[in-house]
């Protein structure tokens, strides 16, 4: 009788050594797609930007009904590109510290909190000084819409709480250069 040789066939650890290579190259080819890709989309790659720079800033007081004056330094937002980006990628932000949104235009408004990492509070302002309204304690990074319910001219974000923390309410003043310049 003839005898047949039977091949082993493979051994289990040739098996292993196989799959471990095919999850090597897998790997190797994910992570090559991963850094294509980073270097292809970079916003992708840098999630948070940086604070814009280069804004004129001024002095602004707001006068509440009681008579008291509280000082500020804002930042001027008043092009499109700077109203755009406001105070989006700010880690922190002084307690007399703010940003003026000037529109140029008595219109309503709505802001969101986008990219924005610390909570505001958010002072709509009519083309005369008055505040209009006030949204308190906005939520950082919602996309969720905030609107003036009011025709206004200004925006003056603050540190969340100081509307409070101060007394400031609907029907006080806001002074400052660019809203003297703006006042019918």
């Amino acid at each position: 009788m003839p005898s047949m040789m039977l091949s082993p066939g493979p051994s289990r650890s040739s098996s292993r050594s196989g799959s471990l290579y095919a999850l090597a190259v897998f790997s190797v080819l994910c992570l090559s797609l991963a850094a294509v890709l980073l270097l292809a989309f970079p916003a992708a790659a840098q999630e948070r930007g940086a604070p814009q720079t280069g804004l004129r800033s001024e002095a602004l007081s707001i006068t509440t009904a009681a008579g008291k004056v509280h000082d500020f330094t804002v930042e001027i937002a008043d092009t499109a590109d700077s109203r755009a980006r406001g105070l989006m990628f700010y880690e922190n932000l002084a307690a007399d510290a703010g940003m003026l949104f000037d529109y140029h235009a008595d219109r309503e408004v709505v802001f969101w909190m986008k990219n924005t990492l610390i909570p505001l509070d958010m002072i709509f302002i009519a083309r005369n000084g008055r505040i209009a309204s006030i949204a308190e304690n906005t939520e950082p990074l919602s996309e969720a819409l905030v609107p003036s319910n009011a025709v206004v001219r200004f925006v003056l974000e603050v540190p969340a709480g100081t509307s409070a923390a101060l007394g400031i309410a609907p029907g006080d003043r806001v002074d400052s250069p660019t809203i003297r310049a703006a006042a019918p």
